[in-house]
């Protein structure tokens, strides 16, 4: 039996943990609301009550083979205290999930090789990278979409859009979770990955387009003087794992 637990079943970390079982995986997944305990049990997801700033133990949740983190939080000290905990376990292999907002806008394509900022999320990431006692792979995960997170629901009450000449960086939720896959099934550890669409309409045309669709009005722009954008660029992920992005047009959701 195939062994995974992933640190937060929420809108990414659920569907992955069901993605797992139907591969046929033993998975264990967490949350920190005692009301989804029964939501996770009913999908044959065995739940832990994971609260990474408690400091408690999670001996149990990590007798497992793979560790999946797909938590937002930024508490450094918390991820600290979990890494001790990861080093005494079972596991032997981490995925962390994180972001591409790790790289300054700077009017160019991006690439795992350029410089980030100085965040808590960096400083977190570094955390698992530089550890020995088990392997890392960091996925920084462009924006999210896909079920219910529809563009289309962002930026309402009449708020104006930011940055209209700017490019869009997102990735699908399918991809995200297959892009996981096959980062195990390729056991392709100890590397960071972007991944982001190869499409990279404006912000005018993606935001014009995912209103429309769903029948809201043309949304209003903000006028900038000043540009500022990044187009995050997937090609060594795309070229390691030889993976084809499953939702690569962003003007089609």
């Amino acid at each position: 039996m195939k062994n995974v637990s992933i640190l937060g079943c929420g809108w990414l970390g659920k569907p992955l943990a069901v993605s797992f079982l139907e591969e046929g995986y033993f998975v264990k997944g967490s949350t920190t609301s005692e009301e989804k305990i029964t939501d996770l049990e009913a999908l044959d997801i065995e739940p832990y009550i994971v609260n990474i700033s408690e400091f408690e133990e999670f001996d149990t949740f990590l007798n497992t083979d793979i560790l999946i983190i797909a938590i937002t939080s930024k508490d450094i000290d918390g991820f600290e205290n979990l890494i001790s905990q990861i080093q005494n376990s079972s596991v032997q292999k981490v995925i962390f999930i994180s972001s591409t907002s790790v790289y300054d806008s700077l009017n160019k394509v991006v690439t795992e090789e350029d410089a980030v900022l100085n965040t808590p999320l960096t400083a977190i990431e570094n955390l698992f990278r530089e550890n020995t006692f088990f392997e890392t792979t960091i996925i920084r995960f462009a924006g999210l979409f896909g079920g219910e997170r529809h563009p289309s629901n962002w930026f309402k009450n009449g708020k104006k859009i930011p940055q209209p000449k700017g490019f869009v960086n997102m990735i699908h939720r399918e991809d995200c979770i297959e892009i996981i896959h096959e980062i195990v099934a390729q056991n392709c550890w100890n590397t960071t990955f972007n991944a982001c669409s190869n499409h990279h309409p404006t912000r005018r045309e993606f935001y014009t387009i995912a209103k429309l669709s769903r029948g809201f009005e043309t949304p209003e722009f903000e006028n900038n003087d000043v540009y500022k954008w990044k187009i995050i660029s997937s090609e060594k992920l795309q070229k390691t794992l030889d993976y084809t992005f499953i939702h690569d047009d962003l003007l089609s959701i």
